[in-house]
């Protein structure tokens, strides 16, 4: 794989003009930022843009604007066969067919390892980056918030396999901390209050979505919510009253039954970003993650790049109020799913926004919804929302349990999205596909049948 890298390295050192497409998410906006970075250190001619898709609109302009070399990063693997005439690189990690091992296609796939885990797009693309200079070891900060972007540290509760490697080659060159912490998302920024309100993985019985219950918790075990008038952050409490809260909480799970192997999920390894202030967005991995999906999937690219490249002023700034935003249409969108009617099939269930979520975030949506105590996680959860181009845009989500058991949502997507004439791919825990309005129906039904197939039922 480093091979592989180093061959990518050196075709992108002979171009000197090469136009960078990435993906919109939190890995896609990581992965872009390292490749601008590491070109422009180059002195390069570079360009850079961002898409929800490579369809037949961005691929015929791409070829049309006849690009000395395209950069695809945290995607390409699915054009990596076709479009000979395209001078092309590619550092991605959703699956991808064996015939596409490339001179010029990176992938932890074609390796033998697993791009829902092993390896995020930005940490590919990081790959590349020091296999053109060793100095751009400072980039793999980048590289893991990417990583939990992707929630590549979910399935074992922190980074294993090659972003291992790169977290350690970050905290070498000083951007990078390792620490055990709790896992909840916003330790840096939420109260502790709505900290454990959000709680998801693991989703606490009787805290999580209940404010006042978390609240009264708190307050049972002599800790203060407040410091005069401010809310006191999980960063805020001393170690005693983390450990006091932490014990507290795995008694609460294991007294209702769940077990130590669920309890221990609430402790985790922690990616902390050093060059960045203590409590701010940036200074948490997974919250540098979120700050970035606020700005591409809503059409402002340019906001998070920017941020990426070491901007701490104005575009922080419009970033941290498209956060805001981001965050209320999360809450909206979440009501909006759970208004929805959420039906059931043999092997799967689902659920139609249809313009109530923004298609750029209904695969967030899909995930916070199936990480809810009212949902049933025994079946992979799929949304559907419509996008502004007049499509379905379809996101599928499932556990790790399920993922053992046999479920690939990557090859299953893929399948039910090419009998109706569309598109589809991911990994095999989460995955989408683009469809036509009106084809759900069918679309639904070739999924069925091959979830069924890959659990032998």
């Amino acid at each position: 794989m480093f091979d592989r890298a180093q061959q990518l390295a050196n075709r992108i050192k002979k171009a000197e003009q090469i136009h960078i497409v990435t993906h919109i998410d939190a890995d896609g906006i990581a992965a872009g930022g390292i490749a601008l970075q590491t070109l422009e250190r180059l002195g390069k001619d570079v360009s850079i843009e961002c898409v929800k898709q490579l369809d037949e609109g961005v691929m015929s302009r791409l070829l049309q604007a006849r690009y000395q070399l395209v950069w695809f990063t945290d995607l390409g693997s699915s054009i990596s066969t076709d479009y000979p005439k395209l001078t092309k690189v590619i550092t991605d990690h959703h699956t991808c067919s064996e015939d596409s091992d490339l001179p010029f296609h990176l992938n932890p796939h074609l390796f033998g390892f697993d791009g829902s885990y092993d390896l995020s797009g930005a940490g590919t693309t990081y790959l590349v980056a020091r296999a053109i200079d060793a100095a751009n070891t400072d980039l793999a900060g980048l590289a893991i918030v990417g990583a939990c972007g992707d929630l590549q540290d979910r399935r074992f509760c922190g980074l294993r396999g090659t972003n291992q490697m790169v977290v350690d080659e970050g905290i070498s060159a000083g951007v990078l901390e390792r620490i055990m912490d709790i896992r909840f998302f916003g330790r840096e920024t939420r109260p502790i209050v709505k900290l454990l309100t959000y709680a998801s993985d693991p989703i606490i019985p009787g805290l999580s979505r209940r404010e006042d219950a978390c609240t009264q918790f708190l307050e049972d075990l002599g800790i203060r919510v407040r410091e005069q008038m401010e809310f006191r952050r999980w960063i805020d409490l001393s170690s005693d009253e983390r450990h006091t809260v932490l014990s507290a909480l795995f008694k609460l799970l294991l007294d209702k039954g769940f077990g130590a192997k669920y309890a221990e999920r609430i402790l985790g390894e922690t990616y902390l970003l050093s060059r960045e202030e203590p409590g701010s967005e940036l200074h948490d991995a997974k919250e540098f993650a979120t700050l970035l999906n606020s700005t591409a999937r809503y059409g402002k690219h340019d906001v998070g790049l920017n941020v990426c490249l070491g901007d701490r002023q104005v575009w922080l700034d419009r970033a941290r109020n498209l956060l805001r935003g981001h965050r209320q249409n999360l809450v909206e969108g979440l009501q909006v799913a759970h208004d929805e009617q959420i039906t059931r099939l043999n092997t799967i269930q689902f659920f139609h926004a249809h313009s109530g979520i923004r298609d750029t975030i209904i695969g967030i949506v899909t995930n916070m919804l199936l990480n809810t105590e009212e949902v049933d996680r025994s079946l992979p959860l799929l949304g559907f929302a419509e996008t502004k181009e007049g499509d379905i845009k379809v996101s599928a989500r499932t556990t790790q349990t399920l993922v053992n058991q046999g479920v690939n949502l990557s090859a299953a997507i893929k399948h039910a999205a090419q009998q109706v004439n569309g598109v589809g791919g991911g990994h095999n825990i989460a995955a989408g596909a683009t469809i036509p309005k009106g084809a759900e129906d069918a679309f639904l039904g070739f999924m069925d049948t091959e979830i069924a197939r890959q659990l032998a039922l």
